[in-house]
C-alpha cells in the first residue's frame, strides 16, 4: 500500500506543496483551494505540512449522511461533488482537521491523493513530502514514536 508520508524535519516552508495541490485540483495557483497546507513553528524557523492521513477509521465517511465519501484506486478517501450535500458533517468529524468546505461549491474537499500521484510529493524539492510503499496505515503514530523516542534521549525538540 502506498501512502503519503510527511517528514516535517524536511520542510522549508517553500509552499510549493501547497501551489501544485491547487493547481493540480482547480487549474489556479490558490493554496486557500489546497487540501495540503503547511503550518510555522518557532517563530518561523521550522515548518510542517500536513494534509489528510487517509486514516483506516475514516470518520469523515461514518459521517457523511448521504455516502458522498468513497474510497477511490489509490486508496484515498474522496468526495463526490454529485453526491456531496454540503452538510459539513465531515469537517466536523475529521479529528485531523484535514477535511475542508469550499463556500463557493458549497462541497467538502479533501486530499484524493490526485489518483495515485499525489502534486505535492513530486513538487517537494527537499522530499519532506513523500509518496511510498508501507506496511502500515499508521505512519502518523509511526512518527510519533520515533520523536517521542528522540525528545526523551534530548534529541531535537526536547526542552532542555
Amino acid at each position: 500500500m502506498r501512502v503519503l508520508k510527511i517528514h516535517p524535519e524536511k520542510c522549508t516552508g517553500c509552499l510549493r506543496c501547497e501551489l501544485a495541490c491547487s493547481y493540480t485540483q482547480t487549474g489556479t495557483f490558490q493554496p486557500a483551494k489546497s487540501v495540503i497546507r503547511v503550518s510555522p513553528f518557532e517563530g518561523h524557523t521550522s515548518y510542517a505540512p500536513y494534509t489528510c492521513t487517509q486514516c483506516a477509521e475514516g470518520w469523515c465517511m461514518t459521517a457523511c449522511p448521504v455516502g458522498a465519501i468513497t474510497i477511490n484506486a489509490a486508496g484515498a478517501k474522496d468526495v463526490l461533488d454529485d453526491t456531496c450535500v454540503g452538510c459539513k458533517l465531515c469537517t466536523i468529524a475529521c479529528p485531523y482537521g484535514t477535511m475542508f468546505y469550499d463556500p463557493d461549491t458549497r462541497k467538502a474537499f479533501k486530499c484524493n491523493l490526485c489518483g495515485g500521484a499525489p502534486a505535492c510529493a513530486e513538487a517537494c524539492p527537499t522530499a519532506a513530502i513523500t509518496y511510498e510503499e508501507t506496511a502500515t496505515l499508521d505512519w502518523l503514530g509511526d512518527f510519533a514514536h520515533e520523536r517521542t523516542a528522540r525528545v526523551l534521549v534530548g534529541g531535537r525538540g526536547s526542552a532542555s
